[in-house]
């Protein structure tokens, strides 16, 4: 069986910016191949540096790198030929090839030559990179492109006439392999009058990254890695009245919106898209501090951490910054709807804010996101109550849970203890028990998602009111629950 061979894009430069695949792959090759001159430098191979080890290592030594021998695509097109000899014989005797390239493989790389003489005999895989082009857009923080504009790439080594002539009939244009070719380039671009527009770009993304106007670029100071770029025009032509008109909107905004955001419980990967995209948007973040924690610092925003027993002043004041014209998202774990800020928002809204949007998004409830740890415990008709009864008498929290207990149905217990109320954890398992078996399972989710998480199944009669706090749900099985294994609980979809 015989090994694979990877082309691997590199990046610009900063090895930052190679793709987590071309990490991967560079860590776990048997062989890693690059290229160089003479002098045996190789950008690559300095790029990938951190990641090399005990891999061998293959070092592809171009005969010559300008055109002003006799033969010149003769020299390259035989050193190619034994490049890839060598990098066959590796891959018959079974060994993963990875060859490294600076930018993306088939953008102006020298891999492509490898590429075209072996992916018709081994399994072969390209990795795309970040192209010295993107890096300098980046660098300069112009866009290349921007609505219907055209984007042409052109290597320096053209004629000069021919470059003038694509120049001009281009919106933008990125020019590659400058060094040598510099003075024809400015001449090119100048000829085509494009020269005030263009900005020269070296080593972008490096420690050593130098931006100019290029037209007061020494070109006895250029390298080979640099590039020429001619970016958008319709952006240069659009951004001084597209600032203007976005101060406008800030300044004149009629009315802002309030966002409910469900953060879910605690991994940053529970975070929905949209919870995401509704963060991001928001220009103030109000919550209960704990909550706003978990919020990414953004300086752009203004974050208003408040104490969790003033849900409904909370919401006045969020709803009052949106009526100013501010975007505000009121931060809740969980699932906003469920025993959090969204009732409070919506009815303050209604009753004292009908003109200012609120909108609601979802996240992973503290009682899915405990059920998922054991299996299935909510797979069946499930009730949710707080047994908190600072909103609510404890009457009225006895009568549910009787119902619900009777109607044999699991239950989520939300907000079972706190430093204050330690009682009716106790009082809840002693009723459960009037119309459940004492062995009923019980799931206790401490900390789920969080840095103390702990989840375990116990027996109903076996539940220990002094082990469950604030930070805990439970969630109480029903007749039908099943507890087949250590820490695997289920309740059929099937009744009876």
């Amino acid at each position: 069986m015989t090994g694979t061979l990877y082309g691997v894009g590199v990046g610009p430069g900063d090895p930052s910016l190679m793709t987590v695949r071309a990490v991967d792959l560079v860590r776990g090759a048997d062989v890693v191949a690059y290229h160089c001159a003479r002098h045996g430098r190789s950008n690559a191979r300095a790029i990938v540096a951190q990641y090399l080890g005990t891999q061998v290592e293959e070092q592809l030594t171009y005969p010559v790198t300008t055109e002003s021998t006799d033969d010149y695509q003769g020299a390259l097109d035989a050193f190619y030929a034994e490049a890839a000899a060598r990098l066959a014989a590796h891959l018959d005797a079974g060994r993963d090839v990875v060859v490294v390239a600076e930018g993306d493989p088939f953008f102006y790389g020298s891999y492509m030559h490898l590429h075209k003489r072996l992916a018709d005999r081994y399994p072969t895989e390209v990795v795309p990179g970040v192209t010295s082009v993107a890096a300098a857009a980046a660098a300069l923080g112009r866009p290349l492109v921007e609505r219907d504009e055209v984007l042409t790439v052109l290597p320096g080594t053209l004629p000069p006439d021919e470059l003038a002539a694509r120049l001009a009939a281009t919106d933008a244009a990125a020019v590659m392999k400058l060094g040598r070719t510099f003075t024809n380039v400015r001449a090119a671009l100048a000829t085509s009058g494009r020269l005030d527009e263009a900005h020269y770009v070296e080593r972008a993304s490096t420690a050593s990254q130098r931006t100019a106007p290029l037209a007061d670029v020494d070109p006895g100071s250029v390298p080979y890695f640099s590039v020429g770029l001619v970016p958008s025009r319709v952006h240069a032509d659009t951004t001084p009245t597209a600032r203007a008109e976005t101060e406008a909107v800030i300044a004149g905004r009629a009315v802002g919106e309030v966002v409910v955001v469900g953060l879910g419980p605690g991994a940053r990967d529970r975070l929905t898209p949209e919870a995401s995209a509704a963060l991001a948007a928001a220009e103030d973040v109000v919550g209960y501090t704990t909550y706003t924690a978990r919020v990414p610092v953004n300086p752009r925003q203004r974050v208003h951490g408040s104490d969790n027993k003033v849900e409904s002043e909370r919401a006045a004041f969020a709803l009052d910054l949106a009526q100013g014209g501010r975007r505000v998202a009121v931060v809740s774990s969980g699932d906003p709807g469920v025993f959090a800020m969204a009732s409070a928002v919506v009815e303050v809204a209604a009753a004292d804010y009908p003109d200012v949007p609120v909108r609601v998004v979802p996240g992973v409830s503290a009682a899915q996101a405990v059920a998922a740890r054991v299996g299935a415990p909510l797979g069946h008709d499930y009730a949710m109550i707080s047994l908190s009864d600072r909103l609510k008498p404890w009457d009225v929290v006895e009568r549910r849970l009787a119902a619900v207990a009777d109607a044999d149905m699991a239950i989520a217990l939300y907000n079972p203890a706190s430093r204050s109320r330690t009682w009716q954890v106790e009082a809840a398992r002693d009723l459960l028990l009037k119309y459940r078996d004492p062995s009923t399972p019980v799931v206790v989710g401490r900390d789920v998602d969080g840095p103390e998480e702990s989840v375990r199944v116990v027996r109903l009669a076996d539940l220990v009111p002094a082990e469950v706090d604030m930070r805990t749900l439970l969630i109480i099985g029903a007749s039908t629950s099943r507890w087949p294994a250590p820490g695997t609980v289920y309740t059929p979809r099937r009744y009876g």
